[in-house]
């Protein structure tokens, strides 16, 4: 499973970038889809867009806690595909660090799981 989340805001954002965001279901700053199944096509989309998401695998554990703390419910009684966060406690230390790979843009593989338990 891929978690996505939504980092930086709208101002300033080319359109074809904040369509892309939109077809992603993350209209929303702190905003995090899961995906269960990525198909080819999400795959890029989301690497087109790792200047302002920071994505990586989720574990189950996690999942299941951002259900549980995060998944409304509709009047149907399906899920919302989609999770609204808060902003990360302690902050974010930087959003990107050039040449040095400590910034929370782009692929964060398994510290995501980190950032989403800071964000719940």
């Amino acid at each position: 499973m891929l978690a996505i989340i939504r980092i930086k805001g709208q101002v300033g954002i080319n359109k074809e970038v904040k369509e892309t965001l939109y077809r992603l279901r993350l209209r929303r700053k702190y905003a995090c889809v899961v995906l269960e199944k990525p198909s080819e096509a999400q795959i890029k989309m989301i690497k087109n867009l790792r200047d302002f998401v920071a994505f990586g695998e989720i574990s189950e554990d996690t999942y299941k806690k951002l259900k549980e703390q995060r998944g409304k419910k509709t009047k149907d009684g399906k899920m919302k595909p989609f999770f609204r966060l808060h902003p990360p406690r302690k902050g974010i230390d930087s959003k990107k660090h050039f040449g040095v790979e400590k910034g929370v843009l782009g692929d964060n593989k398994e510290k995501i799981n980190g950032l989403i338990l800071r964000m719940l």
